[in-house]
């Protein structure tokens, strides 16, 4: 016999979760529905960084919201505001970083640029050929291996049921959405697509073609080391996030592509991705030719042409919506989880939502 409920939410990252967590403020019953654990996707694979100087310009307002977000939930979450430098090293990287930070601070980003005497005081580590550098003081971390911890304390709090390692095989239309689960049956009223990087396949079954793609992102972490920086540390070109941890590990993330797909299961690190990577972080930061690496992994980021968010209503199916695919997800997540929330809801969104159905073009900016 199948269970019913107001909203189902595919998907138990971020988004999802806190997507759920505002519906059940609002009066209805959903249940989340994972096909792993909690949190254990993007949202627990990322390395957590949490800075607005890599963040885009049109989705400023979303980031600096949701980075409030983040200092609230504090130690639950590992919140640590650190400040953080980006840099550039050649006159070329030094134009873009004085461009893009310019007019990130014009959206509100509190960036300001520094001289060499500023940085050499604050990092003394960092390497003299520092050309250029930016700073903002709200920029930190979280630790995204306690997101699926965390989201599951407050769904359990708020008695929001959930299901993990769950995944949904089959989705039919009658009244409402009758869900086939390896946990199975469950009906739905509404329904809400937060899958991450498999929406596509999940959105497939409701007959919908997603222009969804999947980055696999690389992140590696050293062994523990002395003090070497206090700061996020990221370059011009967005190729370097680097934070190094209170218990001496340094975290080296910047984007850089392993090997895989989604539906084939967990990626593969490639070496010729961590090793550039690697080296750029030693570049900026010499002392870590000292360090050991321990352990590099992957992560899938859903993602679409114009890497703005899905947003809203799925194109085509009535009572069903989709959430997800943005770079810096793990940053806006609590926040347009919420916004998403209030715009199932029925209630004006406190900030646009991103159509589903737009046309998508290119936008790196």
């Amino acid at each position: 016999m199948s269970q019913e409920f107001d909203i189902a939410v595919i998907g138990g990252g971020i988004m999802g979760c806190a997507t759920a967590l505002r519906l059940s403020e609002g009066g209805m019953r959903p249940i989340v529905l994972d096909q792993g654990d909690l949190g254990q996707g993007a949202s627990g694979v990322n390395a957590g960084t949490l800075s607005l100087q890599i963040k885009r310009v049109k989705l400023m307002p979303y980031a600096l919201k949701g980075h409030h977000a983040w200092e609230a939930m504090g130690e639950a979450v590992g919140f640590h505001k650190t400040g953080g430098y980006t840099l550039a090293f050649t006159e070329r990287e030094a134009g873009l970083l004085h461009e893009r930070q310019a007019l990130k601070a014009g959206a509100g980003a509190p960036i300001s640029f520094v001289s060499e005497r500023e940085l050499r005081a604050a990092e003394p580590m960092l390497t003299r050929k520092v050309l250029a550098a930016s700073h903002c003081p709200e920029d930190g971390y979280a630790n995204s291996s306690l997101t699926g911890q965390y989201y599951r304390g407050r769904l359990r709090d708020q008695g929001i049921a959930y299901r993990e390692r769950c995944p949904v095989t089959a989705i039919d239309r009658d009244v409402g959405f009758a869900l086939t689960t390896a946990g199975g049956p469950i009906r739905a009223r509404r329904l809400l697509l937060a899958a991450g990087a498999w929406l596509k396949p999940v959105a497939a079954l409701l007959g919908v073609d997603l222009p969804v793609r999947a980055r696999i992102n690389t992140v590696s972490v050293t062994e523990r080391m002395p003090p070497l920086t206090a700061s996020v540390i990221g370059h011009a070109t967005g190729l370097l996030t680097m934070k190094q941890k209170p218990n001496g590990t340094v975290l080296v993330g910047g984007g850089w592509q392993g090997r895989g797909t989604p539906q084939a299961g967990r990626g593969q690190v490639s070496a010729d991705s961590v090793m550039p990577n690697l080296a750029l972080a030693q570049y900026a930061l010499p002392a870590l030719a000292r360090a050991r690496v321990l352990r590099s992994w992957t992560g899938f980021e859903a993602n679409v042409p114009d890497f703005y968010p899905l947003a809203g209503a799925l194109p085509g199916v009535e009572d069903a919506f989709v959430l997800g695919c943005v770079r810096g997800g793990y940053t806006i997540g609590p926040y347009i989880g919420g916004l998403m929330g209030d715009f199932i809801l029925g209630r004006e969104p406190e900030l646009p939502l991103f159509d589903p159905a737009r046309d998508f073009n290119e936008d790196t900016i």
